[in-house]
């Protein structure tokens, strides 16, 4: 799978491509978008940011399909997506973690290497308010692919191997500096 999603990179259909894994990745798709974001802006780093926005714009649908999943057909499909990845404990945890942490749950899940699509059907099936599941989808989405395309642009192709490296990491660092920066925030106001 990881070799197929790069051999788009080296395709002139990579952006939509970018556009469309992106878009699975955050409703059904096992594969992060990452993979391709960092393999099409290493080949052009001064379009790294298009490439980000890309990514970020098919994220978001995805979410928004996800969370349709998880609103209107969680028996028909949203079930049978969840039980493939063996996310039933995964469900019951963020069942309990929306009553009380919804818009951080959202946040961390778009950021981090969890599947976000547990998270998005998730947001659905518990009837999450859309605006606050748009914003955090748009803040931690928009956090990891800038990221990424910021890295590959100010560091070029030799920052590749250090993000495949050091992905978890790194995501779990920028969950930190995000969460961390909207408690300052929040302390300061």
């Amino acid at each position: 799978m990881y070799d197929w999603v790069l051999s788009w990179a080296d395709s002139r259909y990579g952006v939509p491509a970018l556009f469309l894994l992106a878009f699975a990745e955050s409703s059904f798709f096992p594969i992060p978008p990452d993979i391709l974001l960092i393999a099409l802006a290493v080949a052009v780093p001064q379009r790294a940011f298009w490439f980000a926005l890309v990514c970020l714009t098919g994220s978001l649908a995805g979410a928004f399909v996800g969370y349709g999943i998880g609103y209107a057909a969680w028996e028909s499909i949203g079930q049978p997506v969840v039980a493939f990845y063996n996310g039933e404990e995964t469900m019951a945890w963020i069942s309990l973690q929306y009553q009380k942490h919804g818009f951080w749950g959202v946040l961390v899940a778009a950021i981090t290497p969890i599947p976000y699509k547990v998270f998005t059907i998730a947001s659905g099936v518990f009837r999450f308010d859309l605006l606050t599941f748009a914003t955090a989808s748009l803040l931690g989405r928009g956090a990891r692919f800038f990221a990424v395309g910021w890295l590959i642009f100010k560091f070029g192709p030799a920052i590749k191997a250090a993000i495949d490296a050091n992905f978890n990491r790194l995501a779990i660092l920028a969950t930190v500096l995000v969460v961390g920066g909207f408690l300052v925030l929040k302390w300061l106001l």
